[in-house]
């Protein structure tokens, strides 16, 4: 069994790596000094121009077939590129992506969505989430009735990242209310902002914020339909699926920055004429954190590799989100507490970070729903405890 990164794995991290130190760490300060002045972090612009500098230096599209113009990586190094993001602050991503189901647009709506959200023409978000279906996605209830040449939407959304800033969202809708979204009673549909939708910033304990999206009669031609009628609920499980192994890699770099920090105050701050690392209570604060962040990382790490064997992810990908998201508040708790009243501050990222990661063991899939998960694929027999290795 190897744990080793392969030489072109190394190489890409490595360079990853770089390139967040260089370019983007450095905007780490002037990130905090705006936020506290109640302004964006990162205006539009910014993350453009960061994209394309990147784009230089060969990252673009990660995850995006060659066809387009992208990497196309393995699960594996795409986490462990997701790990490097992570170690900054700033809300950086790389360019040259677009929604994993977005590929499944036909040639029109490739040419007038897919091609100008991998080129960063265009932004566009994901609606699913409702005001009475969160967790329990196959509750939706937006309609999408059909009117001649036409289906008219009405309905909301909520808690949708990116809806505040997106040009066109993918919206889940049901189609046939007898069905159910489950069984082929929904579908996904293509909206441009310009048809008639509108959002609402919803303002939350983290940076940013995602929004409600209302629809009032929204007309929208059948060339907009994504995929199949009825294929609306099984693209959108898939939407979600991706990111079961992407958020948690970004919660390991979140870690491990943090982490860092904690052990260079312990090394630094003195109380009592000795620095605060030869407590026990602080290092074992900092032994816990290191475990449970390997820990994270190996179960990351399966996750993607179990993707990149082409075989069912879920389980595996269940693990990794649930356990990474708890670990990654648990470190950054200790974190917070290690650098006493400065941790609770905004001159340090540590109050953000505390703030930001607490949305990781709810969006996406929540504990509880990645906990269900588990369960039933052991009880049902889905699955052997111990996995492929079993």
């Amino acid at each position: 069994m190897d744990f080793a990164l392969s030489d072109e794995q190394r190489a890409i991290r490595d360079t990853a790596r770089d390139f967040i130190a260089r370019e983007v760490m450095p905007l780490e300060q002037e990130l905090l000094r705006r936020e506290r002045a109640h302004r964006p972090g990162l205006e539009r612009g910014e993350l453009r121009d960061l994209q394309l500098k990147a784009r230089t230096f060969g990252f673009w599209g990660l995850a995006t077939p060659e066809e387009y113009g992208g990497m196309d990586l393995p699960a594996i190094t795409q986490s462990l590129i997701w790990t490097e993001i992570g170690r900054s602050y700033v809300p950086f991503r790389f360019g040259g992506e677009a929604d994993n189901i977005l590929f499944k647009a036909n040639e029109e709506q490739r040419r007038e969505f897919l091609l100008p959200t991998i080129e960063g023409e265009r932004l566009s978000c994901f609606a699913i989430t409702e005001p009475g279906a969160g967790s329990d996605a196959a509750n939706i209830k937006l309609s999408a009735r059909r009117d001649g040449g036409d289906w008219v939407l009405n309905g909301e959304k909520t808690f949708i990242t990116g809806g505040h800033d997106a040009d066109f969202a993918i919206v889940i809708a049901v189609t046939d209310p007898e069905k159910g979204a489950r069984r082929g009673g929904a579908t996904a549909f293509l909206v441009d902002r310009a048809m008639g939708w509108r959002s609402e910033f919803i303002q939350t304990m983290g940076e940013g914020g995602p929004a409600a999206l209302v629809f009032e009669d929204v007309r929208v031609p059948e060339r907009n339909i994504l995929g199949e009628i009825g294929q609306g609920f099984t693209l959108g499980m898939e939407w979600i699926g991706k990111g079961r192994y992407t958020i948690p890699s970004h919660a390991i770099g979140i870690a491990e920055r943090a982490l860092r920090m904690a052990i260079d105050q312990a090394n630094t701050r003195e109380t009592f004429g000795r620095p605060i690392g030869e407590n026990q209570a602080i290092q074992w604060m900092i032994a816990d954190s290191e475990t449970e962040l390997e820990a994270a990382r190996w179960l990351v790490l399966r996750a993607a590799w179990t993707v990149d064997q082409g075989m069912d992810p879920r389980h595996a990908s269940s693990m990794c989100k649930l356990y990474a998201a708890g670990m990654v508040n648990r470190v950054v708790d200790r974190v917070l507490q290690i650098h006493g009243g400065m941790g609770y501050t905004r001159e340090l990222p540590i109050e953000r970070w505390y703030r930001q990661v607490r949305l990781y063991r709810i969006f996406e899939g929540t504990d509880e729903m990645q906990r269900l998960i588990l369960s039933r694929d052991l009880l049902r027999g889905y699955t052997k405890i111990g996995g492929h290795l079993a």
